[in-house]
């Protein structure tokens, strides 16, 4: 590859990262905002966080959980949130017995509680086992948290906040989206600690 079509390349991915970044911010500040109230609401009053996806989501779930149990940038207490794609013997059993579309929704079932929130990830905002796991929550009283792409429509039918990635392009969305996890964690460890 020529050093031109390298530039042009790496170019292009900054400005449609950049572009998509300010977009994203400036249409979805609201979301943002009610999203980290949601989550410090529900830690506040003794609830948890559940968190899934698939792929490269699923390594965010495990990420945002992390930094909600361990800290983000302040030393406090641990917070309680479970990433749902960590226990292989749990997903493997669900999709051998039953369907790798219920993977999420049947530990839902089983951990979730009222006061509880669920955050499901999915760029394409279509995940079957994703919206499956917002329905099951959403039965039980749990709030839902989406995240996705531009085009959410069938996510937004399916649980109470979405939080759309301006971008079609899957490498964008995941990146503006653990931004944008790593912004929420920011404000409701500040919401909750400072």
């Amino acid at each position: 590859m020529k050093s031109n079509d390298s530039m042009h390349i790496i170019e292009k991915s900054l400005e449609d990262a950049l572009m998509a970044y300010r977009n994203t911010i400036a249409t979805q500040l609201e979301t943002i905002l009610a999203i980290s109230s949601l989550i410090g609401n529900c830690f506040k009053d003794g609830g948890k966080l559940l968190i899934c996806g698939n792929g490269g989501s699923a390594a965010d779930a495990q990420h945002i959980a992390a930094e909600f149990i361990n800290r983000f940038r302040l030393e406090r207490r641990p917070l309680p949130a479970i990433a749902l794609t960590t226990d292989t013997s749990v997903l493997t059993a669900i999709g051998n017995d039953y369907a790798f579309d219920l993977v999420f929704s049947k530990q839902v079932e089983a951990l979730a509680e009222t006061g509880d929130v669920l955050w499901g990830i999915s760029t394409s905002g279509s995940s079957p086992n994703v919206i499956k796991a917002f329905d099951m929550a959403r039965g039980k009283g749990v709030m839902t948290i989406g995240f996705s792409g531009r085009n959410s429509r069938m996510m937004a039918s399916h649980c109470n906040k979405v939080l759309e990635v301006d971008s079609e392009d899957t490498p964008r969305i995941q990146e503006v989206q653990i931004f944008l996890a790593h912004l929420i964690c920011d404000l409701v460890e500040e919401g909750l600690f400072s």
